[in-house]
């Protein structure tokens, strides 16, 4: 991948919609070499796919924060499914080591915060929680 490629990426990752013409002329490139590129990079498995934002996907929680989690035996799926129906609950990970699962939590208040983490702290199987705000993301 050269410094064009790495341009091509980072431009459709701010529009992945973005009109073969419009990309070419934003990087100065003729158009069949930006497809030509393109063409290369997908072949290459360097771009995988294309995805979807949605308004959910980019809203702007004030509060955004990691809840690790310890289940009891064996109820971790059992936790993941009511995880998931709570609205706050962006996203739940399994992963290894000490935490069984973690929740990505989003709110619009410390206080909507709050409620959200003691509602999951009285889940069926919830043994141990330990929750870090994130304070700013970087890409």
């Amino acid at each position: 991948m050269d410094e064009l490629d790495s341009r091509l990426i980072g431009a459709l990752r701010q529009n992945g919609r973005a009109p073969l013409s419009d990309l070419a002329a934003t990087l100065g490139v003729t158009r069949s070499t930006l497809r030509a590129r393109l063409d290369r990079l997908i072949a290459g498995g360097e771009i995988a796919g294309f995805t979807v934002l949605t308004r959910s996907d980019v809203r702007p929680d004030a509060v955004r924060g990691l809840m690790m989690l310890e289940i009891a035996g064996r109820g971790a799926e059992r936790a993941m499914k009511r995880l998931t129906a709570i609205p706050e609950v962006r996203a739940v990970h399994s992963t290894n080591g000490t935490w069984d699962l973690i929740a990505e939590i989003g709110a619009d208040t410390l206080e909507a915060f709050d409620q959200v983490l003691f509602a999951i702290r009285r889940l069926e199987g919830v043994t141990r929680s330990e929750t870090s705000l994130l304070l700013s993301t970087r890409r």
